[in-house]
């Protein structure tokens, strides 16, 4: 009627040897991946004042540039977004920007 079951539960241990070298491949791994991040203050996404600041507009006009099709823009709370690639494609298409 009654079933006896046993679990063997497999251990590992780990030693402070084994911490050790996870805690150096861990630092390795970041540092790959800090050196291939992009250098300087460069960020993919902009908020809007920062793009109005970049380009020396006002709000009016940024929003021209969005409703225009010019310049696209995901909004993700209430705030517009824009890639700072777009930004440059805008620059580089029209030579410049002047509002």
């Amino acid at each position: 009627m009654w079933e006896c079951k046993s679990w063997v539960m497999e251990m590992d241990l780990i030693t402070r040897d084994d911490l050790e070298k996870f805690r150096l491949q861990l630092l390795d791994d970041i540092k790959d991946l800090l050196a291939e991040a992009p250098k300087g203050n460069y960020r993919p996404w902009l908020k809007g004042t920062e793009v109005r600041k970049l380009l020396g507009i006002s709000a009016g006009s940024l929003q021209n540039l969005r409703i225009s099709g010019q310049l696209k823009s995901s909004k993700i709370g209430g705030i517009h977004f824009y890639k700072y690639d777009d930004i440059k494609k805008m620059m580089n298409a029209s030579g410049s920007y002047s509002a």
